[in-house]
């Protein structure tokens, strides 16, 4: 029996409640436009303390028996943003360093120029990399840490709030660091339990030589100036306590003899979304707002500014709740990077642990993208000004991973960062390409001389420019993440906005393909269409027709764009005309020589058996046209897990991510598990694997490693893709539930594709109970353990099933 219960709409301020809403009412999403950093109306202030009592805290709480080492701060220091500002923090007693970084302090520009090679440029002059603003150092010489007891520090994930505590001749001093968004300022609150005081001074730095001046009458500290491409900048701080002395000392701020004392800190850019400013406003100073914002925040009171934080990121980060199973006592008795190498040392499973590091994915999210410029390759959290790959936004697999766990993890709020940048960008990425890509020396060029729409380079930057090689398919990937959106949350009016990038790159696309004949293995002929020259990023010749990768995502974006023209209306005739070109692409086999899919139109294997990339794969995840059912032939599916098999388990993190991602897809849940535990073990000497921070280390030589943030964002989605597999009109509960977490868990707030949300518990490996909201959808199929349910709701509505 169902035992299905029709329960009343979910009216909890949450993302269910407001995307049933804006479904049903046909509210329009707000995209674009913005700039990132400009005047704001005074927050609401919560009328009670949101801030959660202890014993609640404690299960979405990371800690360490340590703080970071100021020249390790990007394995060690614990990260805090509001969406545009990022500062990885050192939580050492007698020096807290902050190192701040603003998402849109880029140098570089447009960089419209090939070279003679074909290649954009790629330096941090042409191109332009991603900078530090500042640095804040608060120095509190009596706190030394070799007359400290009781150290600990600790990342509270659900309140978005950094907290160090340790004693000194018997008192005990606590200090908080957030990042507030409604405030837009970073801010440390130093207290102390007992008659202890704080003496030290503040200092604001900036990191590309410029001048701190202060105000003495004011009581701030700042600085301002510009890059040679015209982006201005500036940074401001100022100080408050109790109970002593706060005054500027020259450059800086010293207090004396203080109960407590509260640092507010903020800054940013002129940058601005609009080409036709080359996205900059000449209105914006920097320097003055970032003092008018922190002189505005310091009016307030520590506590309020705290609350007025907690309350906006409980919002975001409690619309998903996890259960993995219950860790043994010994477990959690371990600090985090205990638990990290005992986790990897004795190979056995520690699923709260696991369920973190899917919860801490959520926090980098919530943390690094919003109401600023998306995720790039290390979110707004640097170490230096030197960054690899210039912390840029590359288009064959890095931004796009980075946004696969926004909408599954009940962070779609947070997906309109990526969106946002993609329709800023546009003008200047089609007029790019219709100067450019034709060029005599793109090797890439279209061969029929043609050209229309917009394409990108493999590397992006804010200003509409590129670097590296121009990467054709790389607007076919940003539309299917773009695309994917809209399937999740039913936005007819987000559909809208984003429609002229959709039909931009099918406009490219229709350009370029060209015509061949291929000759299957009865020895009939047919024509059919495949993509010019290209590259299977990255990986094997440079130079091939018909790659798989390109194949793939040309094939969804021109069913993407079928559907998005019906469900607007609009475009019928040419619809009609790209449905036929789709129906006419050439779509890959599996070789007869290797047994794989092919990832060339070749039976042989023309490049690296295990290499990172897994570009033939895309069909299978992040596409939906290879499915483990009986819509795909057995053959082709059986050569896709040839080929997966033959890539290997161990790699990058974002890689072992792409993999996990695949083998859920594939319904193997021991293997997706164990590329989820590889990408938790320890990084030691720079090499693969996780930090003492948790961020994700990416091997790039001998000893040498850097951060790169796709896999702490990837692995969630993947954790989440094992336990929901969806598609529109399809949800299956526990696809790939893996036995370390099969006696008992639980899931709520998932995303489904089709616009619903969806909450379920199990035991035993069995579903127990399933929850599905909708946010717009209206129909689906529910799939658990064998058994079907087809679902009719109206948005806003749920039903409970049971007896799975």
């Amino acid at each position: 029996m169902d035992n299905r219960n029709t329960d009343s709409p979910d009216l909890r301020p949450s993302r269910r409640g407001f995307l049933a809403m804006a479904a049903a009412s046909g509210a329009v999403t707000a995209l674009g436009g913005l700039p990132a950093f400009s005047a704001s109306a005074a927050p609401r202030r919560p009328a009670e303390s949101p801030v959660l009592a202890d014993h609640d805290a404690t299960r979405n709480q990371l800690w360490w028996q340590a703080p970071g080492s100021a020249n390790s701060m990007i394995e060690q220091g614990l990260p805090v943003g509001n969406g545009r500002l990022g500062a990885l923090v050192s939580n050492d007693p007698a020096s807290e360093l902050l190192m701040i970084t603003d998402a849109t302090l880029w140098t570089g520009g447009l960089n419209d120029n090939l070279q003679s090679d074909g290649q954009f440029p790629y330096g941090r002059d042409d191109f332009g990399s991603l900078t530090l603003l500042a640095t804040l150092t608060v120095d509190i010489p009596d706190h030394d840490l070799g007359s400290v007891d009781n150290y600990r520090r600790t990342l509270d994930l659900a309140q978005g709030l950094v907290t160090t505590a340790y004693d000194v001749s018997g008192v005990t001093y606590q200090r908080q660091i957030f990042a507030s968004h409604p405030d837009d300022v970073i801010v440390a609150y130093f207290s102390q339990q007992g008659r202890g005081t704080y003496t030290g001074t503040i200092s604001l730095a900036g990191t590309h030589g410029e001048s701190t001046t202060a105000n003495s009458a004011g009581r701030y500290a700042t600085f301002g100036a510009a890059f040679a491409n015209g982006l201005r900048y500036g940074a401001a701080v100022t100080a408050y306590g109790s109970g002593g002395k706060v005054v500027v000392d020259g450059t800086s701020i010293t207090f004396t003899g203080c109960r407590d004392l509260t640092v507010v800190v903020t800054g940013g850019t002129n940058y601005t979304p609009d080409a036709a400013t080359r996205f900059r406003d000449p209105s914006v100073d920097p320097e003055r707002l970032a003092r008018s914002k922190v002189l505005t925040a310091a009016r307030e009171s520590a506590r309020d500014l705290l609350h007025t934080h907690v309350a906006d990121f409980r919002r975001a980060f409690e619309q998903l709740d996890v259960n993995l199973g219950t860790s043994s006592a010994a477990q959690r008795e371990l600090d985090t990077w205990e638990r990290v190498q005992a986790r990897h040392r004795d190979n056995v499973p520690d699923p709260e642990l696991e369920a973190a590091y899917l919860q801490f994915g959520r926090y980098l999210m919530i943390s690094g993208s919003r109401g600023s410029l998306p995720i790039g390759l290390q979110g707004p959290w640097l170490d230096g000004n030197d960054p690899d790959w210039m912390a840029d936004y590359h288009t064959d697999i890095n931004i796009q991973m980075n946004y696969w766990l926004a909408d599954r993890a009940g962070l779609g709020d947070y997906f309109d960062a990526f969106a946002d940048y993609c329709l800023a960008q546009l003008s200047s990425w089609t007029d790019v390409t219709r100067r450019l890509f034709n060029s005599p020396t793109n090797r890439y060029r279209n061969s029929s001389g043609r050209i229309a729409g917009w394409t990108v380079a493999i590397s992006t930057n804010p200003y509409g420019g590129g670097g590296w090689w121009w990467h054709p398919a790389g607007n076919a990937w940003l539309c299917q993440n773009l695309f994917e959106h809209y399937e999740y949350t039913q936005d007819r009016a987000y559909l809208q906005k984003v429609y002229p990038l959709i039909k931009g790159a099918v406009e490219f696309w229709e350009a370029r393909l060209i015509s061949t004949t291929v000759t299957d293995a009865s020895g009939a002929s047919r024509e059919v269409l495949v993509a010019d020259s290209d590259w299977s990023p990255e990986h094997g010749p440079l130079d091939a027709l018909g790659i798989t990768y390109v194949q793939e995502l040309v094939w969804n974006l021109f069913e993407n764009y079928r559907t998005a023209t019906e469900v607007l209306g609009r475009d019928t005739r040419y619809a009609r005309t790209i449905d036929g070109l789709r129906k006419r692409l050439y779509l890959p086999g599996v070789s007869p020589s290797t047994g794989w899919l092919e990832e060339w139109m070749s039976p042989d294997n023309l490049g690296e058996t295990t290499h990172r990339h897994l570009s033939p794969l895309i069909g299978l995840f992040p596409g939906d046209r290879i499915r483990p059912d009986d819509s795909t032939p057995q053959d082709i599916v059986a050569g896709t897990k040839a080929l997966l098999t033959a890539r290997g388990m161990n790699s990058f993190g974002w890689a072992n991510a792409w993999r996990s991602l695949c083998w859920a897809r594939l319904k193997d849940a021991e293997k997706a598990y164990q590329l989820v535990v590889n990408n938790l073990r320890p990084s030691t000497g720079g090499g693969n694997g996780t930090a003492m921070n948790l961020f994700d280390i990416y091997e790039t030589g001998p000893g040498r490693g850097i951060f790169q943030i796709d896999a702490n964002l990837g692995t969630p989605a993947a954790i989440i893709e094992m336990l929901v597999y969806s598609r529109p009109g399809r949800v299956e509960l526990l696809p790939a539930l893996p036995a370390a977490w099969a006696a008992s868990g639980s899931v709520s707030g998932v995303g489904v594709r089709g616009g619903f949300v969806v909450d379920l518990g199990w035991k035993n490996g069995k579903v127990t109970q399933a929850r599905l909201t909708s946010v717009g959808g209206r129909s689906t199929t529910v799939v658990a353990g064998g058994t079907t349910r087809p679902v009719h709701l109206k948005p806003g509505e749920s039903v409970t099933l049971r007896s799975f």
